[in-house]
């Protein structure tokens, strides 16, 4: 990657700009913790905190930023119900597997999805708490990221006293870092993960170390109330999976999804001492699933097909899941960029299995015309993009109030180049429930799936990235070499799940149920003439 590229993409931030704004102001004036600039590993000691250790006056969400949300929403978000409830049982994620249960032993060793239990709904197999992933007593280690905090919240959910907290988190300078070091308790380090010009630390990557066992959880969401359900307006989703620790002397060979975690922790700055830690632990369930991510800057050569779309499409391939032959394509985001046809063929491709290179290649041999021609045709009945209506928005439990981190902009909409009639209003199967969500699930016609794989049906991602080209990325010609360069904006992560079994009716829905949830009604109601997307910008 180079460090020293600004990137030049056109601005599309996916996230409230005027959120980001007020994160940096408030950084201005709060101190936060100490960074994580000594050795550290997954089993080295951190000093355990004094009796009462707090956070003080360090807000990690930012008390401008606070004030300013809570402004808008009009209300601050209410204390948490806790749940203790057990988790039930789930369908496997791959056959041939059972789940093992048991306090100190992993619950979870072959992984699963999960929606945010909300207040007011009942709770169902499908659903989890924050407090059955972090399962606090437990706990020994936490190494947490999120793009919004909510520190007096997030401390509630850990025994401080017992657990070590590292968290990866934005500074925009070494003036805030130093600042953010400040008047902490010293069993809770951070980590700040590089910015490469404008964009978002926006993983919500966490590594839960237990004494059997290393969980690693990749929500949808932010560690704040209303996205993990507290407030009964918002949910978000949760993939997460159990790692046993290896005993002495076995072969600690790493899977490819392993290698692929411990590559994006090292690029976030993480110490060595416990990305190479991972190795401690058994990865061998992860051989079927892929790990997907985004890192800010320009990526050449092989990094090219570690990142954005590029990754996706190589990792499609890799898992043995790539088709020739068209697939169905619903993708669900709480934020939109400045979508255009560049963006919809590459990610359509990369679903597909296409590491990036077919749309590249289209565009710089001057046939892009052609293809913007062709995308309605091809896409229009195979790519659906799931985005609240103003009315889906308005009609919800919490109302316009309750939607301050679902972003769009009217500027972005109205741009001849927006796929609209790609677009379906996204209503959530809890009525009322807004979603902070993404995902995207992939299925193969029930003749083309006979076909092409035997094995898998399909897939779904679940992860932190919208759709954007802050969070995928674009292609552009590097003007020193003359290659092919990903440029992105910003720290994204997420996995990708094969879905076996029967495809169903022309491979429908069905096939992800006991797999993973699908939380909004499908295959989603087009928007009519008269609809318009909920603004958070520039339309109200």
């Amino acid at each position: 990657m180079d460090e020293k590229e600004v990137i030049t993409i056109d601005s599309d931030s996916d996230e409230d700009q005027d959120l980001c704004r007020a994160i940096e102001l408030s950084l201005q004036d709060q101190s936060m913790m100490n960074d994580a600039t000594t050795d550290i590993s997954l089993d080295a000691q951190i000093p355990r905190p004094t009796d009462h250790a707090t956070f003080g006056g360090i807000l990690l969400n930012r008390k401008e930023m606070e004030d300013a949300r809570l402004n808008r929403l009009g209300k601050r978000c209410r204390k948490s119900d806790k749940s203790n409830g057990d988790e039930p049982a789930t369908k496997r994620l791959a056959p041939g597997h059972s789940e093992r249960t048991g306090d100190s032993q992993p619950r979870h060793p072959q992984g699963i999805v999960r929606r945010t239990w909300s207040k007011g709904y009942a709770k169902t197999c499908d659903d989890i708490t924050i407090e059955e992933v972090f399962q606090r007593e437990d706990l020994q280690l936490a190494l947490l990221s999120s793009f919004q905090w909510d520190e007096e919240w997030l401390l509630s959910k850990l025994n401080a006293n017992k657990t070590r907290i590292l968290l990866l988190a934005y500074a925009s300078d070494e003036e805030q870092k130093q600042a953010m070091r400040a008047n902490v308790p010293n069993n809770i380090r951070f980590c700040f993960p590089p910015m490469c010009g404008p964009g978002s630390m926006h993983s919500k990557l966490q590594l839960l170390k237990y004494s059997k066992y290393l969980r690693l959880v990749i929500p949808t969401g932010n560690l704040v109330p209303y996205d993990w359900g507290e407030t009964g307006v918002m949910e978000n989703m949760v993939f997460l999976i159990d790692l046993p620790r290896l005993e002495e002397n076995v072969d600690r060979t790493m899977t490819v999804f392993g290698e692929n975690v411990a590559q994006f922790l090292r690029a976030s700055g993480v110490d060595e001492g416990m990305v190479k830690s991972l190795r401690n632990y058994d990865f061998s369930a992860t051989e079927n699933l892929g790990f997907v991510c985004s890192i800010p800057g320009g990526h050449t050569g092989d990094a090219l097909s570690r990142v954005g779309y590029c990754g996706l499409g190589a990792t499609v391939t890799g898992l043995g899941l790539a088709t020739d032959t068209p697939v169905e394509v619903d993708l669900a985001c709480a934020s939109l960029g400045s979508v255009n046809s560049v963006l919809v063929n590459a990610m359509y491709n990369a679903c597909q299995g296409d590491d990036g290179m077919q749309e590249y290649n289209a565009r710089v041999g001057l046939k892009l015309k052609n293809k913007e021609m062709r995308l309605a045709e091809r896409l229009r009945d195979r790519f659906r993009i799931y985005f609240p209506t103003d009315q889906t928005v308005s009609k919800s439990k919490g109302g316009q109030q309750s939607a301050g981190t679902i972003c769009f902009q009217a500027k972005w909409w109205r741009l001849s180049s927006f796929p609209r009639g790609l677009v379906r209003d996204c209503i959530n199967t809890r009525d009322g429930l807004l979603m902070h969500t993404k995902m995207i699930l992939v299925r193969r016609p029930t003749g083309a799936w006979s076909i092409a794989n035997k094995s898998s049906t399909g897939w779904a991602y679940i992860g932190s990235a919208n759709l954007s080209e802050s969070a995928w990325g674009r292609i552009v010609k590097d003007r020193s070499t003359g290659n092919a360069k990903i440029s992105c904006r910003n720290w994204e992560c997420g996995v990708i799940i094969p879905v076996y079994g029967d495809p169903g009716n022309d491979g429908d829905f069905t096939m992800f149920s006991g797999v993973v949830p699908v939380p909004m009604e499908v295959p989603g109601r087009p928007y009519g003439e008269t609809d318009e997307p909920w603004f958070f910008l520039g339309g109200h």
